[in-house]
């Protein structure tokens, strides 16, 4: 299995500010293309918040409850992050896995299935829509959001997946522009449980996603 331990892996309790999460991964980028730090996977939890990506669109912003809305910087449109999803920050370095995005989200992609799966869920990807699916049909709904920004070959931002957040809170939006289909948690579909047990899925999963970062990946 590929050696991960050079990569630093923070979890934060409580919710992080979301101000304060671009900030540390504006920093952190900066000083891994420096060559002073090392690679980071950050875990957190915000409070009730809409990020805009840099598509956008303000007729897709309703906001009810009036949560603040931030500039994120990454690709894509709006999106809500909130207590009960379990935020991911990945800053790692492009120069040493790989200069292809495309390769970057398709691994991450499936990071995110192999992670669900690791938990009992089963998730796909749907072509022409982002994000990761659970159901069929109908039933088809959204569980996890992803959006990355490469800033000198380092990646900032990541994903998020819905593990009990309040998701009522979605509807000051239309997440990620697709408003066909509903959004979903693994609370919704009946697997109730703290986000350390996500967060230990992830770590079980990790290495084979860092693995295929160096691989042609393969959609299945």
């Amino acid at each position: 299995m590929i050696d991960t331990s050079d990569i630093e892996w923070r979890v934060s309790e409580g919710q992080v500010p979301y101000p304060d999460a671009l900030a540390f991964m504006e920093e952190r980028a900066a000083a891994i293309r420096a060559g002073t730090a090392s690679e980071c996977i950050w875990l957190v939890e915000h409070p009730p918040l809409f990020t805009a990506g840099t598509s956008a669109d303000p007729t897709e912003l309703f906001n009810p409850a009036g949560f603040p809305v931030y500039d994120a910087g990454r690709g894509g449109r709006y999106t809500y992050h909130g207590p009960g999803q379990r935020v991911g920050y990945l800053m790692l370095d492009l120069e040493r896995r790989g200069r292809d995005v495309r390769n970057l989200v398709c691994s991450l992609e499936g990071w995110m299935i192999s992670t669900l799966g690791d938990l009992g869920i089963s998730a796909h990807r749907a072509p022409g829509r982002i994000g990761i699916w659970v159901g069929e049909g109908p039933a088809e709904a959204k569980i996890a959001a992803l959006g990355i920004r490469i800033k000198r070959w380092v990646t900032l931002h990541g994903f998020a997946i819905n593990v009990a957040p309040d998701l009522s809170h979605f509807g000051g939006i239309v997440p990620c522009g697709i408003s066909e289909f509903g959004v979903t948690s693994m609370k919704a579909l009946g697997k109730e449980m703290p986000l350390t047990r996500v967060d230990d899925a992830l770590k079980r999963t990790f290495p084979s996603f860092v693995s295929d970062l160096s691989l042609t990946c393969k959609v299945s």
